[in-house]
């Protein structure tokens, strides 16, 4: 009995000391992923921080709501971070993100609203010189734009995305895309001007 007492409490030693060898195994493991995990963010956030900041500024027109924009996308990226690092196209991911941020900033935001139309109400019916729309600040026109029709001219031709990526970037169809990106630009025409819609497209302005 003695002899069997002996080889249950080896053989229940040496099953603790493989469990234990696992589970630190296991932690180990767990822990290299994390600091995995935290240095592809970290390269993320040098890449593209800027990039989002900039979306966000010619969404809002603020410098400094862009900043708080681009720093709240990527702590919102940083918490769901596995699911970023797993998508097809992370930065498309990011940028719907900010657009996301933008559009919940712009609807909850009522003196944006007054803005937009005392803008409306301000603007001349007539000029003769057709050079004059290109002193008007343009990114009061860009504010003027419904979100959808800002955001598709904003990514489409400021930061020159495909209709595809544009329509990822955003969560639409790329018809919605092309037919909001061309009402978009309409309508910057009528306010800007051809010359200073086209230069503000190009992100020249």
């Amino acid at each position: 009995m003695a002899g069997t007492d002996t080889g249950r409490d080896g053989a229940d030693q040496d099953r603790d000391t493989g469990q234990d060898r696992n589970r630190d195994t296991g932690q180990a493991s767990e822990r290299g992923q994390d600091q995995d995990g935290a240095a592809e963010f970290r390269e993320f956030f040098d890449r593209h921080y800027a990039e989002l900041a900039r979306l966000a500024h010619l969404l809002t027109g603020e410098t400094d709501a862009a900043d708080d924009l681009a720093a709240d996308a990527m702590l919102a990226l940083w918490h769901r971070w596995d699911r970023v690092r797993a998508a097809d196209h992370p930065a498309a991911y990011a940028r719907g993100v900010v657009a996301n941020l933008v559009r919940t900033r712009i609807r909850g935001t009522v003196r944006e609203r007054r803005r937009i139309a005392a803008f409306w109400d301000r603007r001349p019916e007539h000029t003769e010189d057709p050079d004059v729309p290109a002193v008007i600040d343009v990114r009061t026109a860009l504010r003027a734009l419904p979100f959808r029709k800002r955001a598709c001219v904003v990514l489409r031709h400021a930061f020159d995305l495909s209709e595809r990526d544009t329509a990822l970037a955003l969560g639409v169809s790329v018809g919605t895309v092309k037919s909001q990106t061309a009402k978009g630009m309409a309508e910057l025409q009528k306010l800007l001007g051809e010359r200073a819609a086209t230069e503000l497209a190009a992100g020249r302005r």
